[in-house]
């Protein structure tokens, strides 16, 4: 079964970065969200062939949480930091919770 939520989070991801880039130029917007795009797109397609081979994306929503969640607690801006670490988060509830059954 495909896991549609995991390649719509990659997808936020890649998007965000764009739109980092477009809005502000910031090349680092655009390398990191494609970057992270990408694992989570390979982690998603991991799962989907194994629902239990959850470790690449939440390897990567974790990195990401850990990163965007300093990020808005330093700025204050929902968006995009908090935007991203809360869905990060999220993907790590569901994929850790996998993990836990």
């Amino acid at each position: 079964m495909t896991d549609v939520l995991g390649f719509g989070y990659a997808a936020i991801v890649a998007i965000g970065g764009v739109v980092g880039y477009l809005k502000a130029g910031s090349t680092m917007s655009l390398g990191a969200g494609l970057l992270f795009g990408c694992l989570a797109g390979y982690g998603a397609s991991l799962t989907s062939k194994d629902p239990m081979n959850v470790y690449p994306i939440l390897g990567t929503a974790a990195v990401l949480c850990g990163i965007m969640g300093y990020r808005f607690s330093n700025s204050g801006k929902f968006m995009p930091a908090g935007l991203v670490a809360s869905l990060s988060l999220l993907m790590i509830l569901r994929y850790g919770s996998r993990l836990l059954k």
